[in-house]
């Protein structure tokens, strides 16, 4: 098996340098936020930040591709990262610090390319989260204060917490009535929202989360994260990976329950 352990500390070098770009803005009183057409916010941190890994990218990596949320694809190759500068830009703007840098590096395989190293790096939480493939997954400070993940060992749905991050989108999809459903029939349930439900199933402290629309640099660091603290991460449609354009992640146990739910096979 490759070792990506060098593609690791880079991927923690670049958060570094995004961590101190995202925090030198973040709450700045003349921050500039523009709307994509997409009529999504983009901010200036979310530019700035983007830029600066790209940029250490293209030294540290040549040979790699990147693709970025706000500049799109760049190079080619079976190496690609895959970079979300700010994930929860809308909770950034208006000062909520439930956000994260998102980087992946991703290689070709089945199934299209796959994520083999992920971090996610939350600095207005003081927390940061990471795996490479094989290597398991981690949560602390660096790399050498870390502690191991895993997910939970809940066997029952009525057990459950359950984690999203809003109701929008669900019913455009007519999963809506499904939704509600595996709501009433958890435990608990959360709209902690963006990355953080992912980390909070690869720590065990979440045991199920889901979202309709997403595209491939909101999920690629959450579902190596996941995978290698022993969960399940595929598509609504049960397709392993960050490929679908939506999510379910769970413990594994829990997982084929879930999807039955959100496709209303229940």
């Amino acid at each position: 098996m490759p070792d990506y352990r060098d593609d690791l500390r880079l991927a923690h070098v670049l958060a570094d340098a995004a961590d101190a770009a995202t925090m030198d803005r973040f709450k700045a009183l003349d921050l500039k936020v523009e709307t994509k057409p997409d009529m999504t916010p983009v901010s200036e941190a979310d530019k700035a930040a983007e830029e600066l890994i790209r940029g250490q990218l293209q030294r540290a990596r040549p040979r790699d591709a990147i693709l970025g949320e706000e500049y799109g694809i760049e190079g080619t190759g079976p190496r690609r990262w895959v970079v979300d500068p700010i994930d929860g830009t809308k909770n950034y703007v208006r000062g909520v610090p439930v956000w994260a840098t998102l980087i992946s590096l991703t290689e070709a395989g089945e199934g299209g390319y796959q994520p083999v190293v992920g971090v996610v790096s939350a600095p207005a939480l003081g927390r940061r989260w990471w795996a490479a493939k094989g290597h398991g997954a981690f949560t602390g400070r660096s790399l050498s204060s870390a502690s191991r993940l895993h997910v939970s060992r809940v066997s029952k749905l009525a057990d459950a917490s359950f984690a999203y991050s809003s109701l929008s989108g669900w019913e455009d999809q007519g999963r809506l009535d499904g939704f509600l459903d595996l709501t009433k029939a958890v435990w608990r349930t959360r709209g902690y929202g963006d990355f953080w439900p992912y980390m909070m199933v690869a720590e065990g402290s979440v045991d199920i989360c889901a979202e309709p629309e997403l595209s491939l640099w909101d999920m690629a660091a959450n579902a190596i994260v996941v995978t290698e603290a022993g969960g399940s991460f595929t598509g609504l449609d049960g397709r392993p990976g960050p490929h679908s354009g939506n999510a379910a992640a769970s413990n594994g146990i829990l997982h084929d329950e879930l999807l039955g739910y959100l496709n209303q096979r229940y």
